[in-house]
């Protein structure tokens, strides 16, 4: 029986409620003092806790989409993702301040011209005032006095929600995996700004422009490139930005790219979803505003609004991912559009959590790698 099977859920109940029944039954016959009495009940009351833990395990992950085998629940799952396109032929001081620095270890140790460099910065929207922590990945290329004069491409990459800046260093492996497709020459040196689309804590704002509100999607739209541009030697011209994201992130990526692609070339969404919920975490995101609610429902925008010159990747799994029919359903919407490019990664089993977006990374980055432009 699969993990995710109703026949697993019901079975781990049912073991539940009959090993309880067995240790009210039995406990009067194991009342006595020997090893064998104490040893019974000691095992009736382990099993009995077991089964509870499990049926709690499966339901709350039936309930929240976190492992969609075995095989991913034991880390077993580790084929990576393949890019498939659905168009045939298309090719100090300032508003950000370096608080700490890391390094990356590459080939010839610690070194920033061999591996890399992490710094840990604070930004502050010049518009939009908010004020957000980042990572900011430097490839060993920029230190490399052969490039001294180079810009470089930079892709944004967000978490989830409410997630944390820092599992995209340490639990999503983004500045490894990128030196290491750099260095096989599976992929051109970039930037990565990471941080999460939480700039507003606790609120989830959605990447909205909210009516009296945090400004989010003009901070990701116009502060971030900015202030990244400001402080690093990251490419100005149109085709030089892109941005990743996964289950809220990937829906902030779709849509940042939608609405912005003179700023961001390319979008990638991870386990996306494809308009923003308004529950409570979020608040009232649109305030009555119409024309607001409609833009950020990207089924709407792509069938009322011209499609921009942009590309979009979307993942998902036909087995343990909630979005994959409508995963399927999005990649026909944008590709009824004229200039709007879509490709995806589908994979065949897979939850949404960090094993499968480990497992479409290093896909992702060298697709978002392919288009972006250098100088």
């Amino acid at each position: 029986m699969g993990l995710t099977s109703n026949n697993t859920l019901v079975a781990a109940v049912l073991a539940a409620l009959l090993l309880f029944a067995g240790t009210v039954w039995l406990w009067p016959r194991l009342a006595r003092r020997s090893w064998r009495a104490v040893g019974g009940r000691v095992g009736l009351l382990l099993a009995t806790q077991v089964a509870l833990f499990v049926s709690v395990g499966l339901a709350a992950n039936q309930a929240f989409g976190f492992y969609a085998s075995w095989a991913d629940l034991f880390g077993r799952e580790t084929d990576q993702g393949v890019v498939v396109d659905h168009a045939a032929g298309v090719p100090s001081g300032g508003p950000l301040q370096v608080i700490d620095t890391g390094r990356v270890q590459g080939r010839g140790g610690f070194r920033a011209s061999s591996g890399g460099q992490i710094d840990e910065v604070d930004i502050v929207g010049r518009t939009t005032r908010i004020a957000t922590r980042a990572y900011v990945y430097l490839p060993p290329e920029y230190f490399q006095s052969r490039y001294r004069t180079r810009t470089f491409p930079a892709a944004v990459v967000l978490t989830g929600y409410p997630g944390t800046a820092r599992a995209l260093v340490d639990k999503l492996h983004y500045p490894r995996t990128a030196l290491e497709l750099a260095q096989d020459g599976r992929m051109q040196p970039m930037i990565l700004v990471m941080l999460r689309p939480t700039v507003a804590p606790p609120r989830d704002t959605e990447c909205v422009d909210i009516p009296g509100g945090p400004q989010t999607e003009s901070f990701f739209a116009k502060d971030l490139p900015d202030a990244v541009t400001a402080h690093y030697r990251v490419g100005r011209e149109p085709g030089s930005w892109g941005i990743i994201g996964d289950s809220t992130g990937g829906y902030c990526a779709l849509k940042l790219a939608l609405h912005h692609p003179g700023v961001y070339a390319a979008g990638a969404g991870l386990s996306a979803y494809y308009n923003a919920p308004v529950d409570p975490t979020t608040g009232d995101l649109f305030h009555g505003d119409k024309e607001l609610r409609d833009r950020a429902n990207l089924w709407w925008y792509l069938k009322h609004m011209p499609g921009p010159d942009t590309s979009l990747l979307v993942t998902s799994s036909r087995v343990g991912e909630p979005n994959y029919k409508a995963t399927l359903k999005f990649i026909e919407r944008v590709k009824d559009t004229k200039r709007t490019r879509i490709s995806s990664i589908i994979l065949e089993s897979g939850g949404h959590n960090f094993n499968t977006w480990r497992r479409e990374i290093p896909a992702t980055l060298q697709w978002i790698g392919g288009r972006l432009g250098d100088r």
